[in-house]
């Protein structure tokens, strides 16, 4: 059965370097949860310790109500019912892909082995492959079948440490997509971590966006992109910048572009100076509106094209326009905001954020 995991104020250093600081979450049995953020903030650490392969120095980790992890108390991976995958995969060469399955399956019978690989390579669509070699495998297959042998013991919980890290982007994207099927399907809780975004995106119901050994934000993808609790968060997911606004009558923010209903702080005064997060698609182009930007350089991308654009202040912005709107560079284009999320920080989180 799969397990709920509650993660609370764990901490844990290497020597007197901390590298997880009073980090918690929780994720329901059955969900897929991703820890992202960029290199060195302590993401593989987290999934060595709900792993088991290192202590916590405060806090509890917890599979479905059971402690496994607490000062003084450490259950060992193999007593978790934890699965791994790994960016290695981690086969067996000389084994062929039916017996790569199979390994962790030694207690089982000889027929429920059987069975249960013929299940597990079914469900990853790799049953015509069962006695290949994983060197006669492209990239996408091994790492199939690394997910196949995880899930083979049926563990409680899965936890994929940047299993896509080895592929080419478009099969990165792609496998993301079967992965969160394949879970799914299996009804297994799994927990990703990764520094990618789009496999963040296609694969994990609830995303934590950690930064210096923390949490900054547990959420849908949805809400860590349209309503970012933290600058860190918005300056980190998506593509976005920010342009000055000031608070203009309680709840609206006056800006080079117009006024914005935004949500203010309760204690927001008129004439605050804000800065207010701008996504590409937040800009529409459009030539009758009075607001001009200029073409300052552009990217095909095949359906759009991203541009980016300078205001008549010289502030910069993004804009998603349809790639049959071909504009030359220093080209003067209408543009005009629609933003259904208004988010904006005090002005002086500028210079806190570096």
């Amino acid at each position: 059965m799969a397990a709920s995991v509650e993660v609370a104020g764990i901490e844990h250093a290497y020597g007197s370097v901390p590298v997880i600081r009073g980090l918690s979450f929780a994720l329901a049995a059955g969900r897929i949860g991703c820890l992202l953020g960029p290199s060195g903030c302590g993401k593989t650490t987290v999934l060595r310790c709900l792993a088991g392969f290192e202590p916590v120095r405060a806090g509890t980790v917890a599979f479905s109500g059971r402690r496994v992890s607490a000062p003084g108390a450490l259950v060992a991976p193999e007593a978790r019912g934890v699965g791994m995958v790994v960016q290695d995969y981690a086969l067996f060469p000389h084994l062929d892909v039916e017996r790569n399955v199979g390994f962790g399956l030694s207690r089982r019978s000889a027929a429920e082995r059987d069975a249960r690989v013929r299940d597990m390579l079914a469900l990853v669509g790799l049953a015509h492959a069962a006695r290949a070699y994983p060197h006669e495998l492209s990239g996408g297959q091994q790492q199939r079948v690394a997910l196949a042998r995880a899930l083979a013991p049926a563990p409680e919980l899965l936890l994929l440490d940047e299993p896509f890290s080895n592929l080419d982007v478009a099969l990165r994207e792609r496998l993301s997509v079967e992965v969160r099927a394949i879970l799914k399907e299996s009804g297994t809780t799994a927990i990703l971590v990764t520094h990618d975004q789009r496999e963040a995106f296609a694969l994990a119901d609830e995303i934590g966006i950690m930064r210096d050994g923390a949490i900054e934000q547990w959420a849908s993808a949805y809400d860590v992109y349209h309503r970012p609790r933290t600058r860190f968060v918005a300056d980190f997911i998506g593509q976005g910048v920010f342009v000055r606004g000031v608070v203009d009558g309680g709840a609206r923010v006056l800006t080079e572009l117009g006024e914005l209903d935004a949500p203010l702080a309760p204690d927001a005064r008129d004439g605050d100076a804000l800065d207010v997060l701008l996504r590409p698609d937040d800009i529409i182009h459009d030539d009758a509106s009075p607001w001009r930007a200029r073409v300052e350089s552009k990217t095909f991308r095949g359906a759009d094209f991203l541009y980016t654009l300078a205001l008549a202040s010289g502030t910069r912005v993004l804009a998603v326009v349809p790639s049959h709107h071909d504009h030359a560079l220093g080209e003067s284009i209408g543009i005009r905001p629609q933003i259904e999320h208004v988010v904006a920080f005090p002005a002086s989180a500028l210079d806190d954020a570096g």
